[in-house]
């Protein structure tokens, strides 16, 4: 009995690190939009929810975010690229935390913290472009070593 349960320990941590992609998790869908996203460090997955695919449109929705750090951050970047077709047809890049960059309530945060957000996000953009298309997004710290990275999956087929 003991050597079956042992045997069955061993199986399935072998089967957790011979697995290296995370499940693809589900933002929101809603009738014209949905917003999935995995995330694509083998280290590390995290959870992302917003309250409704439609708030995503107007200028500021809720978000809840969790994440248990794996490096610390005293500076982040970050660096999106949209990529249609497998070609990236857009690249944005800016400074999130750093020397009078603070602009995250987590930035200076240890790695083994725990990161929990819980309220408003403000895009800053005036719609979300139609069709259906990959957002890669790295974030990256002082040391230039992946913080948190994620591939979104959006559907959007709003008529704005």
């Amino acid at each position: 009995m003991k050597t079956s349960n042992a045997l069955l320990f061993i199986l399935v941590l072998l089967y957790i690190n011979a697995s290296t992609e995370w499940p693809t998790h589900t933002v929101c869908k809603e009738d014209n939009l949905e917003i999935y996203y995995k995330s694509c460090d083998p280290q590390q997955d995290f959870a992302l929810s917003i309250d409704h695919c439609s708030d995503i449109a107007t200028h500021t929705f809720n978000i809840r975010a969790a994440a248990v750090l794996g490096h610390s951050i005293k500076e982040l970047y970050v660096k999106l690229d949209m990529i249609i077709n497998g070609k990236t047809v857009l690249t944005y890049s800016e400074t999130l935390c750093g020397p009078g960059h603070s602009k995250l309530i987590f930035c200076g945060k240890k790695k083994g913290e725990h990161l929990y957000y819980e309220g408003p996000v403000t895009l800053g953009i005036k719609e979300i472009p139609q069709g259906e298309y990959t957002l890669s997004v790295k974030l990256t710290n002082q040391d230039h070593v992946t913080v948190a990275c994620a591939d979104f999956t959006v559907k959007n087929y709003l008529d704005y």
